[in-house]
């Protein structure tokens, strides 16, 4: 907006308001700007931090798909960022080392329902 268009604006909102209210309308609306600003920075930083997993993401994918051999510099960096992102979150104690293997995790050899029918048929229930 130019300087004219904002001069006009605020003669109308002088006559219209008048002085003792013109002040309040004027922080009301600075209030209402600045939340609009802040959700939008929010918003953005949102959009940027999902698109930055989705990229982290997609380089674990690629690096996977090499079986985590001959990887760029890029893709190393990846997991890198990926692994200490890991450990931050976790305990100090648990803390992921990058040449690990996983550790497989055992299955119940008969799912928990099955399980507490046939105690219950022992008991005679």
């Amino acid at each position: 907006m130019g300087f004219w268009e904002l001069l006009i604006i605020a003669v109308v909102a002088l006559l219209v308001l008048g002085p003792e209210r013109l002040p309040g309308a004027i922080r009301s609306t600075m209030k209402t700007v600045r939340s609009i600003k802040q959700f939008g920075y929010q918003m953005q930083a949102e959009l940027n931090d999902n698109l930055r997993v989705h990229e982290l993401h997609q380089k674990l994918k690629d690096a996977e798909a090499k079986g985590m051999l001959n990887l760029t510099a890029d893709e190393t960096a990846a997991i890198q960022e990926l692994t200490e992102a890991a450990n931050s979150v976790r305990p100090a104690n648990a803390q992921i080392m990058p040449d690990a293997t996983p550790i497989a995790v055992a299955k119940p050899s008969q799912p928990l329902n099955e399980t507490a029918v046939k105690d219950e048929n022992k008991t005679g229930s």
